[in-house]
């Protein structure tokens, strides 16, 4: 039987993230940085563990007034501090609650950088596997990231697609910047997923199609109507004869 993780981003003030819960297996917790702070992370953290889903890291860049997706230059040594410092925090406050993390994944324009970056990608995992040995990390299946990462992390990498973001031609998300960035609707959302999922192929923006091998599913928590959307997929899946199931426990050391 099929099986799919489902990941959303929380943490970040978009509302719903107690109606998001049940219906996730992996929450992306907001550091701090581009949204959150020490209360919304606490919150989160105890959110996923009442009903039992992976609490991983989401750092980003540090840019609140643009929520972290507007590109800034930065060097390989500042954008693996960027990701330690946030994930160490939200480490520190998990242990604080008794929980442990599950995966690093990072948000919005870093994560962007990093998955097509050479040198940014390749210092990013040098740091992690030092810094949090064990540590899975979910990264933009078919990137430069997630390449380096299966390559030199010495942990599990979880490849990753989204529900709502139109693909390039190779596999790379559309930019935010570009008409079309975001699929239209509910409905083709969904379609994409099942594509993604059942068949490894995604429909490019352009009308192409290109091959996409995926662990996990991002949907995000600031849509229209983030919950509405969980549910309706997850019946989908369901219906398709896919199971949404998360991940093992890490064996972080």
């Amino acid at each position: 039987m099929l099986s799919i993780d489902l990941n959303c981003d929380l943490g970040e003030g978009g509302g719903a993230d107690a109606a998001l819960m049940p219906l996730i297996t992996s929450a992306n917790i907001a550091c701090g940085a581009h949204a959150g702070d020490e209360a919304t992370m606490r919150d989160t953290l105890r959110l996923a563990r009442l009903h039992g889903v992976g609490a991983g890291a989401h750092p980003g860049h540090e840019d609140p007034a643009h929520f972290g997706r507007r590109e800034l230059p930065v060097t390989p040594a500042a954008a693996a501090e960027l990701v330690r410092r946030q994930t160490a925090q939200l480490r520190r406050l998990a242990a604080e609650e008794g929980a442990v993390l599950s995966h690093v994944k990072l948000h919005g324009a870093l994560y962007n950088q990093v998955s097509r970056d050479p040198a940014l990608a390749a210092e990013v995992v040098r740091v992690l596997a030092h810094a949090f040995p064990g540590l899975p990390l979910i990264a933009l299946a078919g990137s430069v990231l997630e390449e380096t990462a299966r390559r030199f992390l010495g942990a599990p990498v979880r490849a990753e697609g989204f529900a709502d973001r139109a693909y390039e031609r190779g596999g790379s998300l559309r930019a935010r910047s570009l008409p079309g960035a975001l699929l239209p609707d509910a409905a083709a959302a969904e379609r994409q997923v099942l594509d993604i999922v059942r068949a490894g192929r995604v429909r490019t923006w352009d009308g192409g199609e290109t091959s996409l091998r995926v662990e996990t599913i991002c949907l995000h928590g600031d849509g229209a109507d983030p919950v509405g959307f969980a549910r309706r997929l997850r019946s989908a899946l369901a219906a398709a004869g896919v199971r949404v199931q998360g991940f093992p426990a890490p064996s972080v050391r």
